[in-house]
């Protein structure tokens, strides 16, 4: 699976997931953002 696929599911999942648990909200930004942060640097 490429980048162009893997980004919208899991979108979706970190959606679906935030919508059952609010509280994860803060957790799947900062794993997100740590992520995309090394992507850059790499």
């Amino acid at each position: 699976m490429n980048m162009v696929l893997v980004q919208p599911v899991v979108a979706i999942i970190a959606g679906i997931l935030i919508l059952v648990i609010p509280r994860l909200l803060n957790y799947i930004v900062a794993i997100y953002l740590i992520i995309i942060g090394i992507m850059g640097l790499v």
